[in-house]
């Protein structure tokens, strides 16, 4: 009988373990859920992190329904100040603890966000990562100062400037001999200089013509007198 008594004992026990134990294992409400960085090109249904991300938003699963969330995303070493903020908003979860922001930018550096929401036991959620954005001022790979090139493709080889010709007019004799000096016009009477000897050889002729002339008619005078 006693073992009859012990055994609906232990099973009633049993029994009660049972159906208490959903009850126990219950996930309280509040700190609940988990939020991710993700790339502005993933898809919500992703439940993966992403912590080096350009333009990013953030997305959140598994909290209570309706729970109002506050973040901020604060600058972190070694590209900022720490603690300083560079982001912050506000969301309101769905009624399955859902959510998600807006598509954000920020300056390529390290950044952490920071999750508090509605009855959380002062444990925010935390997540640290990257902005790391291509420079849109990169090349492309193709060089720049390029020679020109004609229609064909070909460069250009075309000179600039006329090439010098070994006749050019610079060095061409196509100027006249320079004229022998006109005579003196100056007056002085030095015809000598001049190179004509024409008006010397007539004077020379005429004296030399009256001084036979006056030698003839002395002569004749003196043997007139006889």
């Amino acid at each position: 009988m006693r073992t009859l008594i012990s055994t609906g004992a232990v099973m009633t026990a049993a029994a009660f373990s049972l159906l208490t134990a959903p009850a126990a294992h219950a996930t309280p409400p509040g700190d609940n859920g988990t939020v991710k960085i993700h790339d502005a090109t993933t898809g919500e249904e992703l439940r993966k992190n992403e912590p080096h991300v350009c333009s990013f938003y953030l997305d959140a699963f598994g909290f209570d329904g309706g729970q109002e969330v506050d973040w901020k995303i604060v600058e972190m070493p070694p590209t900022g100040t720490k603690g300083k903020v560079a982001d912050n908003g506000s969301l309101t979860l769905d009624g399955e603890g859902h959510g998600r922001t807006d598509d954000r930018t920020l300056p390529d550096g390290h950044y952490k966000l920071i999750w508090n929401f509605d009855g959380e036991h002062g444990k925010a959620k935390h997540k640290v990562f990257w902005t790391e954005c291509e420079d849109d001022g990169e090349p492309s790979g193709q060089p720049t100062g390029t020679p020109s090139q004609e229609p064909s493709g070909k460069p250009s080889e075309a000179p600039t400037e006329e090439p010098t010709s070994s006749t050019s007019p610079s060095t061409s004799p196509s100027t006249a001999p320079t004229a022998a000096p006109s005579p003196s016009a100056n007056g002085d009477g030095d015809l000598a200089e001049t190179g004509s000897s024409a008006p010397l050889g007539t004077i020379t002729v005429v004296a030399a013509a009256l001084f036979g002339a006056g030698g003839y008619l002395a002569a004749r005078r003196r043997k007139a007198q006889h």
